[in-house]
């Protein structure tokens, strides 16, 4: 069975519904057999640590220059449409029926790695978690940690600056907006940690986390997300 079928079936739900994307009735499917074709899953060569393409899947001429905190990428899709629109309706309109099918493909994209002591969301400031009222990565590592059959941290670090969002930053900004960003306040000596987020763009804000992981022992730091953007 294609890795597609094998997320898809696995992400079914036990009442009838309609597609996540198109709306039409898809049975026991979060999305109808049509769109699920349209899935750009992160199926090309990509560098093993930052997950951008790269020939033969070789470590990238970045990584080697500039080594990041983390030590692997592990993506299960491509930021591309439809899928952009399906992790914006997450974040922006609380779709939270779109976080299982996320965590489900991207512990299945997983599957075969070494596995974790621990999996740790991407953690948001308490201000802006009260806005938004839930933190769409914690949504996202709920279903991937229950996949996986790994504990899940909620609470082993968090995020002590209120920066401004990434996402509206230049890329050579981000590093500096987050530096400093994350407090652990567990022991993390010698763990395997696997970082769950929805999106990678430039990976400062995992590249900070990751630092920040390791300072409090972390062996081994792993960047899982629903969707990485490629950049060139």
């Amino acid at each position: 069975m294609q890795f597609i079928d094998i997320c898809l079936n696995i992400a079914q739900s036990l009442l009838p519904q309609d597609c996540l994307l198109c709306g039409v009735h898809s049975a026991r499917l979060q999305i109808c057999p049509d769109c699920r074709h349209d899935l750009p899953f992160h199926h090309g060569s990509a560098c093993p640590v930052c997950g951008n393409p790269s020939p033969q899947a070789e470590i990238c001429g970045n990584c080697l220059k500039h080594p990041p905190h983390f030590d692997a990428t592990c993506a299960a899709f491509i930021y591309a449409f439809p899928l952009d629109a399906l992790l914006r309706a997450l974040k922006y309109q609380g779709r939270l029926p779109i976080a299982e099918l996320a965590g489900t493909c991207l512990a299945h994209r997983a599957a075969g790695r070494l596995r974790p002591d621990l999996v740790i969301p991407m953690p948001l400031h308490p201000q802006r978690l009260r806005e938004r009222g839930f933190n769409q990565a914690s949504e996202i590592a709920r279903v991937v940690a229950r996949h996986i059959g790994v504990p899940l941290s909620m609470d082993a670090v968090l995020r002590v600056r209120a920066t401004e969002p990434q996402a509206g930053l230049p890329l050579e900004r981000r590093g500096k907006n987050i530096r400093n960003a994350f407090a652990c306040i567990q022991d993390m000596t010698q763990k395997r940690i696997a970082i769950v987020d929805d999106v990678m763009t430039s990976g400062a804000s995992l590249n900070e986390l990751a630092r920040t992981l390791k300072s409090a022992g972390a062996a081994h730091v792993e960047c899982w997300v629903a969707a990485r953007t490629l950049l060139d």
